[in-house]
């Protein structure tokens, strides 16, 4: 870095020295518990290569890199995307602010920084990595360092060609989704039963017999041994189907020698990268697991603090309207704007069930008669912010002398008085977290001022029947004196911490949430050979999403025997969802597995399939023609791939009961 350039670089973090220290500030305010956080002034180039690399400055050598970088590179120089900011999952966190952004461009990428260093920190799916371990920390950083020295030392060996660390390596990535990432991650050892110990063990044996080196190579040659190992082994395992499949290679497995022409013990390397592609694989499959809640978490909060908060000053405020526009208006499945869309949905639908519970309670108000009786327009007056902590100045601070005491941090008021606080710049400095929570309250903002009154008959009925009647209103302003303004952020804490992206969109994507935001499904059809819209309908939608996040939008594969047919051969099994595997991603996918079990491996899945008559037929009657499921098994030699019909007996086991997908994921498998 020529000298200039650090100067520069120097002259933006200072800079930034404040809007990092009062972003934290504010954030912890709004009840944010993040991870500190570490910021990194980079330039264009440093910022493609982070994106690249993941989000972290080292990692083992390989041609992927090269690749991302580019793809990152031609991202930006044609279709105009540009990259704000990176952080990774680190405690601390490190985030890296590109040079070239603006000042509310920074200021932005700080906010939702914070945000995702609070969910990093907080969501259990991220603990799962570090759960059981004595310091429960996450070191990111260091461990994909030390992947990337001991990769490196390897492909330097002068005894390890070069070319096949990188092909292992392949074949490792190939099943980097194949793990079973609801499970705490813990690193597996070699078992007592692998065939090193029998060779040593027979071995020990032949010597006590005191035979010749002839008579062992006449009497217990390579084929006997491997006899002695196949009758010795199991005839079925594992007991269970195991979704861990790099575990299950990494123990199990073996590599294909072609000069000797059989599987023959991995080498101690190829067994040590297998063990690191899996920590990475577990170590990233909590950002792959919440990708939409944790945009839209961050999207969220930063919405809320530079907009809603005035983060972003009146001179920066258009230029970073501007940029959360690019980020919400992004083309195809935006996890940030799905994801903030689902955070306000939650946080409105709270606090419109705390609201009618207390509009319930008021005399002559039941959940028969509510819409005809209550004026909405009414309690929207009650639920707007009081203007002494709406519009804080320091002209105004005497007004708050009159709020709810728990909504004012009376220390920062003080010293807002004696001039030591900038309550013009940050009004939030002096308001509690309820405070904040009355002065952001959902249902009182413009855009959801319709929600309150949209309240379905059947939602009243379900909050009246269930109500206890411990306590009576005589008006209004009475009942709606007596809400939790805070019960909205609450939910989305608890939320925030035990949900990820299936079960936020299983229970979070209502009909009132489709229908709201103009959510449907489309799929192709073979009649008209054409794409078309096929349902509005919440169940439809829902079970098209949850497709392309259950087990990270690709298929779930699970190992049902390593000793199939007595063969020492890998059985795997699809399970089916109702959608097809692409049955050349799949094969070529096996001859990869086979590189790591270094025998026969076998894949039974189930397929759908359509003759022309039938398609014709279905054209003619503008209909959609039904297809016919059908077992199958994919298998690979080394050699050969076959695929061959199996009875529906041999894969019933494999389908789903109430799944239909017909939308097909871009990737599957390979």
């Amino acid at each position: 870095m020529s000298e200039s350039d650090r100067f520069k670089k120097q002259a933006i973090a200072a800079d930034l020295e404040e809007p990092v220290s009062e972003a934290r500030n504010l954030a912890e305010k709004l009840g944010l518990e993040p991870y500190a956080v570490n910021y990194w002034i980079v330039d264009y180039d440093e910022m493609n290569e982070l994106i690249a690399y993941g989000g972290f400055q080292n990692r083992y050598p390989h041609w992927r890199w090269g690749m991302a970088y580019d793809r990152q590179q031609k991202q930006g120089q044609y279709s105009g995307g540009k990259a704000f900011e990176i952080v990774n999952n680190d405690n601390p966190s490190h985030a890296f602010l590109q040079e070239s952004n603006t000042v509310a461009d920074q200021k932005a990428v700080i906010t939702h920084v914070e945000a995702h260093a609070d969910f990093f920190a907080n969501n259990e799916w991220f603990g799962l990595f570090t759960q059981g371990r004595s310091d429960e920390q996450v070191d990111a950083a260091a461990m994909l360092e030390r992947h990337a020295r001991a990769i490196g030392e390897y492909m330097a060996d002068p005894e390890i060609d070069r070319a096949e660390v990188e092909k292992w390596i392949d074949h490792a990535l190939c099943l980097e989704d194949n793990i079973d990432q609801h499970r705490v991650f813990t690193r597996r050892l070699e078992t007592d039963s692998s065939d090193r110990d029998l060779d040593e063990d027979l071995s020990a044996k032949l010597d006590e017999l005191g035979l010749s080196e002839e008579v062992k190579a006449e009497v217990f040659d390579d084929e006997w041994l491997e006899q002695m190992d196949e009758d010795d082994a199991p005839a079925s395992f594992p007991d269970e189907p195991e979704r861990d499949l790099l575990a299950f290679v990494r123990e199990h497995g073996k590599r294909y020698d072609e000069a000797a022409g059989k599987a023959v013990e991995m080498e101690p390397w190829q067994r040590d990268v297998l063990d690191m592609m899996r920590a990475e694989a577990y170590y990233f499959a909590a950002q792959k697991m919440t990708k939409v809640m944790n945009e839209g978490w961050a999207a969220y909060w930063e919405s809320a603090m530079m907009a809603d908060e005035g983060f972003a000053g009146r001179d920066e405020y258009l230029d970073y309207a501007d940029h959360m526009a690019k980020v919400l208006a992004s083309p195809g499945l935006n996890p940030y704007s799905l994801g903030k869309q689902l955070w306000e949905y939650i946080e409105n639908t709270v606090n419109r069930r705390e609201v009618i519970e207390h509009l319930l309670r008021i005399e002559g108000v039941s959940w028969r008669n509510l819409t005809d009786v209550v004026d909405f327009e009414e309690v929207l007056g009650h639920l707007e912010s009081p203007a002494a902590v709406d519009a804080i100045t320091s002209e105004t601070l005497d007004a708050l002398e009159e709020v709810p005491e728990e909504w004012v941090d009376r220390e920062a008021l003080e010293a807002a008085h004696a001039g030591e606080v900038d309550v013009d710049r940050y009004p939030w400095k002096v308001l509690t977290y309820e405070g904040l929570a009355r002065r952001h309250y959902s249902l009182a903002k413009r855009q959801n001022r319709g929600f309150l009154s949209r309240v379905s008959q059947n939602e009243l009925e379900r909050i009246g029947r269930y109500l206890f009647d411990d306590a009576r209103y005589s008006s209004i302003e009475e009942a709606l004196a007596d809400v939790d303004f805070t019960a909205g952020w609450t939910r989305m804490y608890d939320v925030r911490e035990s949900h990820n992206d299936v079960t936020f969109l299983d229970g979070f994507l209502t009909q009132e949430f489709i229908t709201e935001n103009d959510y449907f499904t489309y799929e192709y059809s073979q009649a008209s050979g054409q794409f078309h819209v096929s349902s509005v309908e919440a169940a439809d939608v829902k079970k098209k999403l949850l497709l392309q996040f259950t087990n990270f939008g690709k298929p779930t594969i699970v190992v049902t025997d390593g000793n199939y047919d007595n063969a020492n051969e890998l059985l795997l099994a699809h399970q089916y969802n109702g959608v097809m595997l692409d049955l050349r991603k799949a094969g070529e996918t096996l001859e990869r597995v086979f590189e790591l079990w270094g025998r026969p491996v076998n894949l039974l899945t189930i397929v759908k399939e359509l003759d022309e008559h039938d398609i014709e037929v279905a054209r003619r009657r503008n209909r959609e023609p039904e297809p016919e499921e059908r077992g199958k098994l994919i298998r690979y030699d080394g050699e050969e791939l076959t695929i061959e019909d199996v009875p529906w007996e041999a894969v019933e086991h494999l389908a789903a009961d109430d799944v239909d997908y017909d939308t097909k994921p871009e990737e599957w498998l390979a």
